[in-house]
């Protein structure tokens, strides 16, 4: 059993929906988001989304593309994040890592010697944000062959004749995308999100995260009602950015900004749904 089938096995024996923080890698530097990634399962996270820093991140809003861009400025490379995974494991082999970004860097990398170095720095799974399935054979289906798990991203605009299609190679988990636009915007209406995430695991017998718009412990507990697991990302990396100053990042103020809302959103999903 992979690490996020397992995850996901203990969460739903828990009664529960899974928390799941996106950070960019190298936001606001390396040192920084490893510390910052070393500390997210003790606030809350039961998986962790870590952000590959691209040039052109066109499913990102303004606070995500923002991350990109410091991280890039202060040398993030996707060997780097690698070797931040590589460090992350030396002291936790139990939490999954996904990376989620575009395309080109893996290209850019070589499709084979990242999935290599991916799986043996210890990576999970794998979110391509604009490689679709008909595409299934650059990198999906040379990812599921060495254990890495393929998660795809479904929208309220996948329909009936589309779904299948989205699914067909899917694993680990799939990512529901609550609103029609980039992330940051306001998530989907609830019923809306029940509805889909139910023909969601129907068609696809896998569990479902809910992101794009999910800010507050307040949306994330309702949100965990209904799905099995909750992402944030803009608002945990908007801490980030309103920590800095004009001199640059201040480590400390950064990481404790960003846990102290990991910590309310993570109590928010943890909590039992017949407490919300």
């Amino acid at each position: 059993m992979t690490r996020i089938a397992a995850r996901f096995e203990e969460t739903a024996k828990q009664g529960r929906a899974a928390f799941i923080p996106f950070i960019m890698a190298g936001d606001p530097d390396y040192e920084t988001s490893l510390a910052l990634m070393k500390a997210l399962p003790e606030a809350g996270a039961d998986l962790i989304e870590l952000g590959v820093a691209f040039t052109d991140p066109m499913a990102d809003g303004p606070a995500i593309q923002a991350a990109g861009l410091r991280a890039l400025a202060s040398g993030q490379s996707l060997r780097k994040t690698l070797a931040m995974v590589r460090a992350f494991r030396e002291g936790d082999r139990e939490t999954p890592v996904i990376l989620m970004g575009y395309y080109n860097p893996f290209y850019a990398y070589g499709v084979e010697a990242f999935l290599k170095d991916a799986k043996g720095a210890g990576v999970d799974g794998l979110i391509v944000v604009d490689l679709p399935p008909e595409e299934d054979g650059e990198m999906c289906l040379p990812a599921r062959a060495i254990g890495l798990d393929f998660i795809r991203l479904a929208t309220p605009t996948t329909d009936e004749a589309r779904l299948p299609k989205v699914v067909q190679n899917a694993s680990g988990f799939l990512y529901y995308v609550s609103v029609a636009g980039v992330t940051g915007q306001k998530v989907g209406a609830s019923g809306a999100i029940e509805k889909a995430v139910k023909r969601l695991k129907a068609a696809s017998g896998l569990p479902v995260a809910v992101g794009f718009g999910v800010r507050t412990p307040e949306k994330a507990a309702e949100t965990a009602l209904i799905a099995d697991a909750v992402v944030v990302g803009s608002a945990l990396v908007e801490r980030v950015a309103a920590a800095l100053d004009g001199e640059g990042a201040k480590s400390a103020k950064v990481i404790n900004a960003v846990l102290s809302l990991a910590r309310e959103l993570g109590g928010a999903t943890r909590a039992s749904r017949e407490e919300w």
